[in-house]
Parts: C-alpha cells; sequence; structure tokens
C-alpha cells in the first residue's frame, strides 16, 4: 500500500476538528515534514489563525517516532490532549493503518500522592507526621479544600492537579503533593503501585506523543536525571518564552525562613552536633540577609560568604548524619527523612554555588514587602545549556507566533545558542526559518497607533497626559479595551483615573481570579481589562469584546533588573549592541505577543495603541515596529479616534 501523503492527512486532520485549510498551515507541515526527515531543525513562526498545532502533529505523527511536545501554558496543553490530538489520531487511523498513543507528562508536584494524603505530612517543629485533616478546621477553606481532594482521591484517574475543577489553593495542594526530591520512589512507598506520578511516565513510556511543559523539558535538560522518555523528535510549542522558563528552573534560591524550616526539619534526624551546627550557620546567614540592600552582587561580600561557607559545610555534615540516623520515635521515617534531606540539599547545592563563583552565573539580592531578602543565583546565558542538550540528539522544531523579530530569526535564534542562519562549522547546529504569515489582512483589520506627541515617560513620573490620552481613547471605543501596563501600579493608577472619569466598567487584574476576568470582559463590550504583563498571553477575546488594545510605554527591562541588566554588560564586553541584543529583544517579544491579542479572527477589527512616543521617534522604533504584526501605521490621533468610533458604530449596528 502506498504511503498517504501529507496533504491528505493534513486535510483529513483539518476536515476533522473543523477547521479551515490554510496556505501557512500546509506551508509548515512540509517543513516540520523536512526537518524531521533530515534531523535537522526548524524555527517556525505561525501567526495566530495558522493552526499551528495540526500544522506540526499531523507531521509529527506520519513520521512514527515518538515526539515529545512541550508548551508553556496550561491552556495548550489542554488543547492538544483533550480536543487537537484526539480528533487527530482517529482522522489519521485509517490513512496511516496505525493508532498513535498521547499521553501528558508533568512534573511529579502536579500529581495528588497517595502517600501524603493517607500518612499525613511531617511536621517541622513536631516529631512524626500530622494528619493535615484533623490539623485543618473542617469550616475553613484549607479544611474545605482537603475534604474535597480526599473524596477526589477516589475517583480521579489522573490524579493530575490541572483535573480538579474548581481548583484549591497552592497551601492546601501543598499538604497532599510532594517534589521529586521528596518522594521516596516507588520501591519503597507503600503506595507506589498506585502512584498517579508513576502511572503519567509508563504510559508516557508507551505513547507515541508525549504533551509536556517548558519547565519540565528544562529539568529533563539541565539535571542530568531524565524524565523524558526517549524520544525523537522535539517540538517546542510557544517557543519564546523557553529561555526564560529554563532561566527560571536553573535558578536558585536561599531565604532565611527557606534554611530555619530546612533546620527544624532535620533536627531530630541527626545527632545534636550536627543540627547545632546547621542551626549556628542558619542563624549567621539570616544576621548578614537583614542587612540585603537589592540589586547585583558583583562580588560576594566577605561576611556573605563565610556565612554561605559555614552553611555549605554544615548542610554537607547533616546530609551525611541523616543516612545513619534512626529515632525509633519519628513516625514514618523515610518520608521525614526524605523532606529534610530535599531541603538541606537545595540549601548546600545553592550555597556551594554562589561560593564557587562561576563567571558564568549572576548572583543578587532581593527584598520582598512580605517575605523579606532573598538572595538569588541564575545563569548569565542559557544559551551554551541548550545548545548542547537541546540541539544535539534529535530533530527540534520551535514554534511561536512571535519568533522573527525586526525582520529575521537571529536574535531568537542567538538565544537558544544558535549561530546566525546559515552559518556553517562542525559543531554548530544547522538550522532555518520559516514564517508561513497569517490568515488575518491586519493592514485592513488593525491600525498601529503611535502616540508621537506625548511626553517621553520616566521612571516614576505621574503621567497625566498618558492618562488624559488612554481616557480619549476608551471613550472613543465605547469600552471594548484590553490596557497592557508596563507594572502592576501604573495599571492600578490608570484604573483608578479611569473609573473616575468613565462610566465604563474597568476590570482590574488581581481584584478576580484571570480565568473570572476575561470571561467578565469577554461578556460585555463596554467593558474594559487593564493588567500588566502577565495578561499580554493568553488573553484570547475574538470579536466586539477587544477592539482597542493600549500599551502604555514600551515594556523594556527594569535598568535595576540584576539579570537583564548582567546579560546586557556581557554583551557589550564581548563587543555587541547589548542594549538590542537584551532589551529591545526583551522589549519586541512582549509588545509582539500584546499587539497579538487584537485580532483573533478573520472579521476582527481595532487599534493597537502605543502611548510611548519612542517608538515613532527613537532610532530603535524602526526594530520594534517591524518586530509587530503589519498593521496599517499612524502617529494622528485624530484619526486614531475617528476608527475607534467607527468599529464602535459598527460593531453596535451589529448588535455587540
Amino acid at each position: 500500500m502506498t504511503k498517504p501523503s501529507l496533504p491528505d492527512l493534513l486535510h483529513a486532520a483539518v476536515t476533522a476538528v473543523g477547521g479551515t485549510e490554510r496556505p501557512g498551515q500546509a506551508a509548515m507541515a512540509e517543513a516540520v515534514a523536512e526537518a524531521v526527515d533530515d534531523n535537522s531543525h526548524l524555527l517556525v513562526q505561525a501567526g495566530t489563525g495558522t493552526g499551528k498545532s495540526l500544522g506540526y502533529l499531523v507531521p509529527a505523527l506520519a513520521h512514527g517516532e515518538r515526539v515529545v511536545v512541550a508548551t508553556a501554558t496550561l491552556a495548550l496543553q489542554r488543547q492538544l490532549v483533550e480536543r487537537d490530538l484526539p480528533r487527530t489520531v482517529d482522522a489519521l487511523h485509517p490513512l496511516l493503518r496505525r493508532r498513535p498513543q498521547f499521553a501528558m507528562l508533568k512534573g511529579r508536584s502536579n500529581y495528588l500522592c497517595l502517600h501524603r494524603l493517607h500518612e499525613g505530612v511531617p511536621q517541622d517543629e513536631e516529631e512524626g507526621l500530622f494528619d493535615q485533616f484533623e490539623a485543618a478546621a473542617p469550616s475553613s477553606k484549607l479544611g474545605q479544600d482537603l475534604l474535597r481532594l480526599r473524596d477526589w482521591s477516589d475517583e480521579t484517574e489522573s490524579g493530575d492537579r490541572d483535573d480538579l475543577t474548581p481548583g484549591v489553593s497552592d497551601r492546601a495542594w501543598a499538604q497532599v503533593s510532594v517534589s521529586s526530591r521528596e518522594c521516596l520512589g516507588a520501591s519503597k512507598c507503600a503506595y507506589g503501585a498506585e502512584c498517579f506520578a508513576e502511572l503519567a511516565r509508563e504510559q508516557a513510556k508507551l505513547a507515541d506523543v508525549v504533551v509536556t511543559n517548558h519547565a519540565l523539558l528544562a529539568i529533563d535538560a539541565i539535571e542530568g536525571a531524565p524524565v523524558l522518555p526517549q524520544h525523537e523528535v522535539l517540538i517546542v510549542d510557544e517557543a519564546h518564552e523557553l529561555v526564560s522558563r529554563v532561566t527560571g528552573v536553573a535558578t536558585g534560591e536561599l531565604t532565611p525562613s527557606q534554611v530555619n524550616r530546612a533546620v527544624r526539619r532535620a533536627a531530630k534526624l541527626v545527632n545534636e552536633k550536627a543540627a547545632d551546627a546547621l542551626q549556628t550557620a542558619s542563624e549567621g546567614f539570616e544576621r548578614v540577609m537583614e542587612l540585603a540592600l537589592p540589586g547585583r552582587l558583583e562580588e560576594v561580600p566577605e561576611d556573605l560568604n563565610y556565612a554561605l561557607l559555614a552553611l555549605r559545610d554544615a548542610a554537607r555534615t547533616v546530609i551525611s548524619a541523616l543516612g545513619a540516623t534512626r529515632d525509633k520515635s519519628v513516625q514514618d521515617e523515610d518520608a521525614v527523612r526524605k523532606q529534610a534531606l530535599a531541603s538541606v540539599e537545595t540549601i548546600h547545592g545553592v550555597a556551594e554555588r554562589i561560593t564557587q563563583g562561576s563567571e558564568y552565573d549572576v548572583v543578587w539580592y532581593e527584598r520582598h514587602d512580605r517575605f523579606g531578602a532573598s538572595l538569588r543565583v541564575a545563569p548569565l546565558s542559557v544559551s551554551g545549556l541548550l545548545r548542547e542538550k537541546l540541539f544535539t540528539e534529535r530533530s527540534v522544531v520551535l514554534t511561536s507566533a512571535t519568533l522573527k523579530l525586526g525582520g529575521d530569526f537571529n536574535g531568537v535564534g542567538a538565544s537558544l545558542g544558535l549561530a546566525p542562519e546559515g552559518t556553517t562549522g562542525d559543531d554548530l547546529p544547522q538550522w532555518k526559518g520559516l514564517d508561513v504569515g497569517s490568515p488575518f489582512d491586519y493592514p485592513r483589520q488593525g491600525i498601529l497607533y503611535v502616540a508621537r506627541h506625548l511626553a517621553t515617560p520616566g521612571r516614576e513620573a505621574s503621567r497625566t497626559d498618558m492618562l488624559e490620552e488612554l481616557a480619549e481613547l476608551v471613550e472613543a471605543a465605547g469600552g471594548r479595551t484590553l490596557g497592557l501596563f508596563s507594572s502592576m501600579r501604573a495599571a492600578q493608577a490608570a484604573a483608578e483615573e479611569l473609573r473616575g472619569r468613565l462610566d465604563k466598567p474597568i476590570l482590574l487584574q488581581g481584584e478576580e481570579t484571570l480565568g473570572e476576568l476575561i470571561k467578565n470582559f469577554a461578556a460585555d463590550p463596554e467593558t474594559c481589562l487593564f493588567g500588566t504583563l502577565s495578561l499580554w498571553q493568553g488573553v484570547d477575546v475574538p470579536g466586539a469584546s477587544c477592539q482597542l488594545v493600549v500599551m502604555d510605554r514600551i515594556p523594556f527591562p527594569r535598568p535595576d533588573d540584576p539579570l537583564m541588566s548582567a546579560r546586557q554588560k556581557a554583551v557589550e564586553e564581548a563587543g555587541g549592541n547589548g542594549f538590542m541584543a537584551v532589551a529591545a529583544t526583551h522589549a519586541a517579544l512582549l509588545m509582539a505577543q500584546g499587539a497579538g491579542r487584537l485580532v483573533r479572527a478573520t472579521g476582527d477589527k481595532g487599534v493597537v495603541a502605543v502611548l510611548d512616543p519612542r517608538l515613532a521617534n527613537a532610532r530603535y522604533g524602526s526594530y520594534l515596529r517591524a518586530s509587530l504584526p503589519d498593521f496599517w501605521y499612524t502617529t494622528d490621533r485624530n484619526q486614531a479616534r475617528r476608527s475607534l468610533a467607527a468599529i464602535d458604530a459598527a460593531a453596535k449596528a451589529d448588535g455587540k
């Protein structure tokens, strides 16, 4: 029998999901198939509405080797596993003459731990374990959550936190889950045979397609202990997020409360001398941290270095001693010891990393109003790590609606450890970039308006002219506005100002859950939704409820951001343009994601308004504009208002 052609397979899959075939999707599928067959790498930009999930799933399933798909957001993971994959597999089965299996795999702490649920949680201050169900008042929110979790444990097949609706608080979930370091291991655990996390791993080993997240992909790459099953193809969706997710996983943190918790956990399990040494080291670290001022530590100060060396040595002694002690009074000693060991190993690892002082690490203090000071260490760059761990073993496809910045893929490629496209060399991964465009007619559907007449935003100045402009634009649009602000303070100030001025409902991030806010925003066209950078992704509101997207300023990293400024400085010392490589690339990605909220369907129309004149006036403005969808561009404020009023009138005439 002849092998089915890729166009036939794609047609069957698109029909099955009720979609429309798009030229960009077909071009993407062909390019993915080619990269997989050649064992090469591909960066593919696929605009909103292209149908990129099928653009990579169909050629991957047709190839027949195991594929790992890593995404950044929970929403896309669910869409793949609950909608796209079941329908696609059903549609391709008759053509492929086989039924590919698929599975979802997440980090261990995402699954309910039956040992924790039934045996209790190791208690910090006292010996043994305590029953969290007894400890929490049944009438309290925590108590209600825990009782619901106990009931749910009898009916769930996955034990996956995300399958529990409505969800529970982080505090409640922490009582019934463990990290991979705290886990006893299936062979030592009384509940190992029923373990949800182990079941998910076993299913992943049998699956042709494993859907996971960027964080687990990073853990798999960094920690050297394979979490994901062997695979021949890796597809990274929402790939613009990958560098920040990998950086997050590779970042270490120490806080006085975290160290104190480790001391308490270990105290009953080791000899008095070892416990006292860790307690003394903990107190020394706490004294140093009381004086910590936020900012980068180019060199580790002597007093901090001394405190960290003491912590490192005391932690090492405790780790050795933990293996030898048996305290008959401690209930379920294995679980208590495992949790204590996990806490102390983390402290040892971070203290050792900072005292070793790698030139490839950035160390800084942070201070939080509520949680006090923390000491953090992160890699200066993850590009070398990604090049070595990601691109050597398998074919990699990276895709997103925003990968091409300033006209090419090289900026994003460099952050992933890739040399400029077309560069050849023995140890250089070969890759190509492809922009398959978008099904939307951006110049006809949207306007990019830059408020050139406004004052350049300063760091702390109250922007009365910007708020005035914002109010006029929202008024002209009849509401229908998504406001994306560079800080929570700016979002709050704008919401407060406009609530006093306009007779329009203004929703503000933080006043409700994000899901609830988006639902309410979509339901009423007159409503506006204001929030920060975290809103810039994941808001998908097609139609008349979102016809104006406002950005208050270009979202450059804060000048005092220790990691970004260190990365910028490193590029400059190597002879490059640090501002363009780091700050402008960061801003371009966020702005492209923000502008992408406007046009989500072929009938959508509206305006993206940037209330920062630097986008029109500064030399880097053209680079940032070239990273945005190809909207019709204007700096004429009257034109922007007239267009918004006309779009509003048309929507009202349609009863929207």
